[in-house]
């Protein structure tokens, strides 16, 4: 900066710490004001970023202001002269710029290697989907599914407004439980294809032996939106995977 292209109007000025008046010397008495003060000085209506503070020194005996430039160099003026005066002058205009570029937008000043941090509720959803489960249990190596496994099931709703459903599902004696559960699941996915539901969230299952087969009774509340659950049926994926396992749907 020179003297014909001195510091706009500035929007803030601050000063490093400096010895109180009221500070003491060891002996008691005031200690003497310094020669000079330090300042950072930044021009206003610049973006973000674009203005680096200068510092500057202001000799509290002579009122000359020394003002060291971003390139090295020092720029010097008298603090009563027209142009000091204008170095440290604020106008209206200025403090609003100001206000506005004290906003709480702190992106520019985070390295972008840092990585955010996550909240509570964040936290908490993950170590929850991290528990999920998928629709089908996944088979136990070696375990072979038969059509002769599968007998019959059934689909019935439990009432008209709250979507809570059951299935009903007979097996052979002595099939694998994962298979069952998978077929009552494949079962409440054909029935759900052909209702028009999205989605079913498992709320419990039961098993029993009786006549020589094994019965199968799973609770599912259904719905068009995800729900939160640690087993929830996708119905068109769950299709395919029936499919694709050879498990029959209802």
């Amino acid at each position: 900066m020179r003297a014909g292209s001195l510091l706009k109007p500035l929007a803030a000025v601050a000063f490093l710490p400096l010895l109180a008046c009221g500070d003491a010397a060891d002996d008691g008495r005031p200690k003497p004001k310094p020669a000079e003060m330090q300042a950072r000085i930044a021009s206003p209506g610049t973006k973000v970023g674009e203005a680096p503070l200068s510092l500057a020194r202001v000799s509290t005996k002579s009122g000359e202001i020394l003002i060291l430039e971003p390139d090295g160099s020092v720029t010097e003026m008298d603090l009563g002269s027209p142009a000091g005066r204008d170095a440290f002058a604020v106008t209206e205009a200025d403090l609003a710029a100001l206000n506005a570029n004290l906003d709480l937008d702190l992106g520019g000043l985070v390295a972008a290697s840092v990585p955010d941090r996550q909240t509570a509720q964040e936290k908490a959803l993950e170590e929850f989907a991290a528990r999920a489960q998928p629709a089908l249990p996944a088979l136990r190596e070696g375990a072979e599914i038969a059509p002769e496994m599968f007998i019959a099931a059934k689909v019935d709703a439990l009432g008209d407004t709250n979507g809570l459903v059951e299935v009903t599902a007979n097996l052979r004696q002595g099939v694998d439980a994962d298979i069952a559960f998978s077929y009552a699941t494949c079962a409440l996915a054909g029935w759900a294809d052909r209702n028009g539901a999205a989605y079913g969230r498992h709320i419990r299952t039961l098993q029993a032996e009786r006549n020589g087969k094994l019965l199968i009774g799973s609770a599912f509340t259904m719905s068009q939106d995800k729900p939160l659950g640690l087993r929830v049926m996708e119905t068109e994926q769950t299709l395919q995977d029936c499919r694709a396992r050879g498990i029959p749907v209802a």
